[in-house]
C-alpha cells in the first residue's frame, strides 16, 4: 500500500479542489504540501519536489497567515484544548519559515526526512497537519493519531533531559511530557546592546522600588546623573513608575524584584562578577547595583559587550521555565516549594523569555512579555 493510501485510506481519491493539486514532472500523483519549520534558516529542500513558494517572518503577510493557521488548528473538532493541540499551537507560534511545494507519493519518505531535520510540521490538502512520519497531529475533524509526535530539535530534547535530572529532587516534579523550550537553531537572541540597555533600565526601577519601599524617597535625580542610558531605556510603564510621587505598593514591590531580572541579564552579558546563584537566594542588591552603575559609566561598553553562547542561555531558560512550573504548581496545591524562591524564579523566567523570544512573538516589548508554564 502506498503512503497516500495509508494516509487517506485504500483507494481514496485526492481532494477535488483543483488548486490543491500539483504535478511533479513524470508523476501525476503529486500533493500540495505546506511545511512549517521553526528553524531560523530553513534547510534546502533536498528531495524531489516542485517549489511553489517560500517565505519567512520578513514577509508582511506571514504573521497573519500563521495566526489564521493557529486559529484553524484550535477550531478543529470540538475545539477542546488537549496536550497535543496545545503543543501544535505552540509549534505554529515558533514557526519562522514556510515552504509550499508539490511532492509525489513515492517521494514522501524523503520529504519526511527533510521535515524531521527542518523541525517542520506538514499541512496536507485533506486539512490534516502531520508529522515527519505522516502521522496526523490533527485532522480536519479534530482527531489525532496516537503515534503522532511533534518535532523538537535534538539539542532541545537533550537539554530537557538534563534539566529534569537536575530537578529530580524537587516536589512537585515537572512532568516528562512538558515539552522542550528552544533549540539553538530556533532561537534568535536580542542584540547584546539591547540587552545591556534593558539591564541598565531595570536597575533604575529596581533601586527606585527599593528606595520608595523603604520610605527613603525617589532616586530619579541621582539616577539621571549616574545612569542616563538606563533612564533613556525605560519602558512606558517604568517611566510612569519613576515619575510617580506615590506609586502604589504593589507596583513598588514588583519593581523592587527587578533586581533578579537585572542579575540574569547581566550574567547573560558576562558582566564581571555576576552569576545567577541558587534559585532560592535573592541577589545581593548592593553589589549588583554597583556593578551596573559602573557599567553605565563605561561609554565604550555598548560597543564591545557580547552575549554568552546561546547554549548556555538556553540551559538557563529551560531550567527557569521548569522551576516556574514547580512554583506555580506548588502554590496551586497550597504549598511553597522547598529550594526555590518564587520571586527569583519568576524574574529569571521573565527576563529569559524576553531575551530568547520564548512563548512570545518576535519583537515583543518588555512590558508585554508573557511567562506561561
Amino acid at each position: 500500500m502506498g503512503i497516500l493510501s495509508r494516509i487517506f485510506g485504500r483507494g481514496a481519491a485526492k481532494p477535488a479542489v483543483e488548486a490543491q493539486r500539483g504535478e511533479v514532472e513524470g508523476d501525476d500523483e503529486s500533493w500540495l504540501v505546506n511545511a512549517y519549520a521553526t528553524l531560523r534558516e530553513v534547510l534546502p529542500l533536498d528531495f524531489p519536489h516542485r517549489l511553489i513558494n517560500r517565505r519567512d517572518l520578513s514577509d508582511p503577510e506571514m504573521a497573519g497567515h500563521l495566526e489564521g493557521f493557529a486559529g484553524y488548528v484550535m477550531g478543529r473538532g470540538d475545539g477542546r484544548m488537549t496536550a497535543q493541540r496545545y503543543h501544535l499551537w505552540r509549534h505554529i507560534q515558533r514557526v519562522r519559515n514556510q515552504a509550499s511545494f508539490t511532492v509525489a507519493d513515492e517521494d514522501l519518505p524523503a520529504m519526511g526526512a527533510w521535515a524531521r531535520r527542518a523541525n517542520a510540521v506538514l499541512f496536507f490538502p485533506d486539512g490534516s497537519v502531520r508529522d515527519a512520519d505522516m502521522n496526523a497531529l490533527i485532522t480536519a475533524d479534530g482527531s489525532t493519531d496516537t503515534a503522532a509526535a511533534l518535532p523538537y530539535p535534538p539539542d532541545a530534547l537533550e537539554r530537557r533531559t538534563r534539566t529534569l535530572a537536575a530537578l529530580e529532587g524537587f516536589t512537585p516534579k515537572p512532568p516528562a511530557s512538558m515539552p522542550p523550550s528552544l533549540g539553538i537553531g530556533e532561537v534568535e537572541l536580542r542584540p547584546a546592546g539591547e540587552v545591556l540597555a534593558r539591564a541598565l533600565g531595570l536597575i533604575c526601577v529596581a533601586t527606585q522600588g527599593e528606595s520608595m519601599g523603604k520610605g527613603d524617597g525617589s532616586l530619579l535625580t541621582k539616577l539621571r546623573e549616574r545612569n542616563p542610558a538606563g533612564i533613556a531605556a525605560l519602558t512606558p510603564r517604568e517611566q510612569a513608575f519613576m515619575l510617580a510621587e506615590a506609586p502604589d505598593n504593589q507596583t513598588t514591590v514588583a519593581m523592587g524584584w527587578r533586581y533578579e531580572a537585572v542579575n540574569i541579564l547581566a550574567w547573560a552579558l558576562s558582566i564581571d562578577g555576576i552569576e545567577p546563584g541558587p534559585a532560592d537566594r535573592i541577589v545581593d542588591a548592593g553589589t549588583l547595583t554597583l556593578a551596573m552603575l559602573k557599567s553605565a559609566q563605561d561609554k565604550d561598553l555598548p560597543a564591545r559587550v557580547s552575549l554568552r553562547p546561546a547554549a548556555e542561555i538556553l540551559d538557563a531558560l529551560d531550567l527557569a521555565w521548569r522551576q516556574h512550573w514547580i512554583v506555580r504548581q506548588a502554590r496551586q496545591n497550597g504549598t511553597e516549594p522547598v529550594g526555590l524562591d518564587g520571586g527569583v524564579v519568576m524574574e529569571r523566567h521573565f527576563a529569559l523569555n524576553w531575551l530568547t523570544g520564548f512563548h512570545n512573538p518576535p519583537g515583543t516589548l518588555w512590558d508585554d512579555t508573557d511567562t506561561p508554564s
